[in-house]
């Protein structure tokens, strides 16, 4: 079936509905296979270019008129073979283009361009849509006005004028095809996701991604401490949550703690909690957060953030399973599975004497890096898309979907993405909210940083400076690298891209060493 509001907000559509509107005053709308009118047009007022059009189309009695000589007149026109049928709308005396919207062989409904008349010799009915507008109570004025507006459309305008009816029914049959064909893929994703490529919440295809979720699986089981490493936004809270939900400890707490939101002393009470008056403000017993995770899981973000004197607090909880409260003098002991994370390199800290040795490794039993968003650009697709959905239904629940653009697309791939998945998020929820009414997001309304700095991406390697020869050299080796990883090293597609044969990109990859095995090494 077809989805009527979503082609009524598509550029082409309107572009083309504006031209029949200022050419000939003609009035484009939409019917079913039954003649039923749809489309946003008949849900906001029916603003119609001639008065004729509004007055006939606010009365139930024109529309099942209307309904029945559209419906029939499509059977006429399956019966015959014809392109579309030229009919007089009785109802109103004038005359209507029927254009059949043809789906695999099928009449899905048709585009009616009305309020004209087929030629000159037609001009005595000009009375009889008077007449006919005066009995459905319409004023001298709009009467007036609306005859003014009926064009007749001559032998010489009127193949032109089809042809324009007939491109709105393709720019439908096109945009139904679209959907359709997106709407299969993300099932089909989903259901991937829900098997081979998801792991919890976490979307994406890649190489890396796929090495990230066969690791998770192996530990599902264990209840090893576990230290994740990765640069700020690609993800590493989720990739604790997930660790958590598909572990044993699944139906007890997880915890989340921040080390760097807090000062040494409110840590301390944070994570230990504290006894009555052991300090000024403490007026009551505050449990910590180690003992309200017992039985379940703490993360522990951004772990490299942490002094000396609490790295040996939180040694003692790893080794000994034991802490005390602040201001208290017994201990406390709890079964809680760690999981940390940092964007820092530990081993260098500790080679630094900046971060305890003992720590590390009693933190990195299990190691796990999650990938940057620029190492696996094959997942943009499936992320934009997500975050596309997800900021839509929060922002614009029920409107029309919005896509990205191929160029659009493009544009994201080149891109580097220092924020990595959290900077996609945020350009997608960006994108959702100025593209207003508009389902199709093209790329001169992405973030000018996209656009300046992935210009500059695909230049990137080409020498400033030196032989002219070594610098296209380099561009050329970049730009084939940067189309291999996009295109998921499809040769003939990315050939047929940069306009060289599929035996000249071979060679060149060769030449430039940029085969997939080595690449993904």
């Amino acid at each position: 079936m077809i989805n009527w509001d979503e082609f009524e907000h598509i550029h082409v559509i309107k572009k083309l509905k504006q031209i029949l509107n200022s050419w000939w005053n003609i009035d484009v709308i939409f019917t079913d296979e039954r003649g039923q009118l749809r489309g946003n047009d008949m849900k906001s007022g029916m603003a119609f270019c001639n008065p004729a059009v509004s007055t006939f189309l606010s009365k139930d009695t024109s529309i099942t008129s209307l309904s029945d000589t559209v419906a029939k007149t499509l059977e006429e026109i399956r019966t015959s073979g014809n392109r579309y049928s030229i009919k007089k709308w009785d109802t109103a005396g004038f005359d209507m283009a029927i254009i059949p919207i043809t789906i695999e062989n099928d009449f899905m409904g048709c585009v009616v361009a009305m309020g004209f008349m087929k030629d000159r010799a037609a001009v005595n009915r000009i009375s009889e849509v008077r007449e006919r507008m005066a009995i459905f109570g319409a004023s001298g004025d709009t009467i007036d006005k609306a005859i003014g507006k009926i064009s007749f459309i001559d032998d010489q305008d009127r193949e032109h004028f089809l042809e324009l009816v007939e491109l709105v029914a393709q720019e439908v049959v096109t945009l139904h095809l679209e959907i359709t064909s997106r709407e299969n893929r993300i099932k089909e994703l989903n259901k991937e996701l829900g098997s081979r490529y998801k792991y919890d919440n976490m979307i994406g295809k890649s190489k890396p991604m796929q090495s990230l979720y066969s690791m998770l699986d192996k530990i599902k089981g264990a209840d090893s401490t576990v230290l994740i490493g990765g640069e700020n936004g690609t993800g590493k809270e989720l990739i604790a949550k997930a660790i958590h939900y598909n572990s044993l400890r699944k139906d007890k707490p997880f915890i989340i703690q921040n080390c760097s939101a807090f000062n040494d002393n409110l840590l301390e009470s944070e994570l230990f909690g504290h006894v009555k008056g052991s300090f000024t403000g403490a007026i009551r017993d505050k449990k910590g957060l180690f003992e309200m995770a017992d039985k379940g899981t703490f993360f522990l973000d951004e772990i490299g953030d942490t002094s000396p004197t609490m790295q040996v607090k939180l040694l003692r909880v790893l080794q000994e399973g034991t802490f005390i409260p602040v201001g208290a003098v017994e201990g406390k002991r709890v079964d809680v599975r760690i999981v940390a994370a940092t964007n820092r390199n530990l081993k260098e800290m500790v080679e630094a004497g900046t971060f305890r040795e003992d720590l590390y490794y009693r933190l990195n039993v299990i190691n796990i890096q999650v990938p940057a968003l620029r190492d696996r650009k094959e997942d943009i697709p499936f992320l934009a898309e997500f975050f596309l959905n997800k900021s839509q239904n929060n922002n614009s629940p029920g409107t029309a979907k919005k896509i990205l653009t191929k160029r659009a697309l493009e544009k994201l791939y080149d891109y580097a993405w220092p924020g990595n998945v959290r900077e996609l998020q945020n350009e997608m929820e960006r994108l959702i909210v100025l593209a207003g009414a508009e389902t199709k997001i093209t790329a001169d309304m992405l973030s000018p940083k996209i656009l300046e700095l992935g210009d500059k991406t695909k230049v990137q390697g080409a020498r400033l400076h030196g032989k002219l020869k070594d610098a296209l050299e380099d561009l050329e080796r970049e730009m084939i690298r940067e189309g291999l990883r996009r295109t998921g090293w499809n040769k003939s597609k990315l050939a047929k891209e940069l306009g060289i044969s599929r035996a000249g990109l071979i060679m060149k990859v060769e030449k430039y060493g940029l085969d997939k095995r080595k690449m993904l090494k």
